[in-house]
């Protein structure tokens, strides 16, 4: 179930503009929980069905990041714009013109996760709990993984996965679509996409500027500008309560989510049985029923 927003609208930040939702009330009582999106460049509505969080009275907000979706695009910008800490700075924009930087629980998806741990590093003062959904540690743990993967499909996918990249026609159809084969498998097994699935990736088909200059042209093959990061050996100084989800058949296998469980002091792990990259889509129910358990344990 997707809510109707409560109120939209846009936040200053650094000469551009933050678009953002909210579902529910600020001031209801409960602590509020911030979406952060994945990608880097990945819009927002993916993550929509995240609204049903509100049906307990706690607010939600939704907010798409620079560089995608309804906030201010800028594909002029070279890969030197569109890093960490310009996203992180982003998050702690936003907190605090909300209102909320001094209560709010934060869920990162995937890339969205990986900047929630950065932000969380940091010691947000009113960070009340973390969720991790489906999101790496460190982008060596998420090639040497996808590589993994990847040798799994089938030899005529991985010829040309291999013949392709090699000859840098990553926009062949050919190409394009052996990739959707990997996604089937590892990103959403639900298909057709939900409308709201698809949104975003119509949108990422519109502009990609981001998602090419930080990730590269789909989530296996990483050579933007975050193909080094890493948290791991950093994630002990985070001191909220933290949730680690991801899904059996994920992109983000075990090996990539285990130094979040390892490294931050008693973090927990729910694996869903019946998911891949999106269990929030493909197990929901489910989903939604962890994560208000451990909100509420939180407030």
């Amino acid at each position: 179930m997707i809510l109707d927003a409560t109120r939209e609208a846009m936040v200053d930040f650094a000469g551009m503009r933050t678009w953002y939702r909210v579902t529910g009330d600020l001031d209801s009582g409960l602590t509020p929980i911030v979406i952060a999106h994945g990608g880097p460049g990945m819009a927002h509505n993916y993550l929509l069905s995240l609204s049903a969080l509100a049906l307990e009275g706690r607010p939600v907000i939704h907010y798409d990041q620079v560089g995608c979706g309804r906030s201010t695009h800028d594909p002029s910008r070279g890969s030197d714009f569109w890093t960490v800490a310009l996203f992180r700075e982003e998050l702690a924009n936003l907190v605090e013109a909300l209102g909320v930087a001094d209560r709010f629980h934060l869920l990162g998806q995937s890339w969205g996760g990986m900047l929630a741990a950065e932000f969380a590093l940091t010691g947000p003062r009113g960070l009340r709990s973390l969720i991790l959904s489906n999101s790496p540690a460190s982008m060596d743990l998420w090639v040497s993984e996808a590589n993994r993967l990847r040798a799994d499909l089938p030899e005529d996918v991985r010829v040309s996965l291999e013949t392709h990249e090699a000859a840098g026609t990553t926009d062949d159809p050919a190409y394009l679509a052996a990739t959707e084969v990997f996604y089937d498998r590892h990103v959403c097994r639900v298909r057709p996409y939900p409308s709201e699935v698809q949104a975003t990736f119509d949108q990422l088909a519109e502009d990609a500027t981001v998602y090419r200059a930080m990730n590269g042209p789909n989530e296996f093959l990483c050579v933007g500008t975050l193909r080094t990061w890493s948290v791991v050996g950093r994630l002990g100084a985070i001191t909220a309560p933290t949730l680690v989800l991801s899904g059996h058949f994920d992109e983000a296998t075990p090996a990539t989510v285990a130094p979040f469980v390892e490294e931050i002091s008693g973090a927990q792990w729910m694996l869903f049985d019946e998911s891949s990259h999106m269990p929030f889509v493909e197990e929901p129910d489910r989903y939604l029923e962890v994560v208000n358990e451990f909100l509420s344990r939180h407030d």
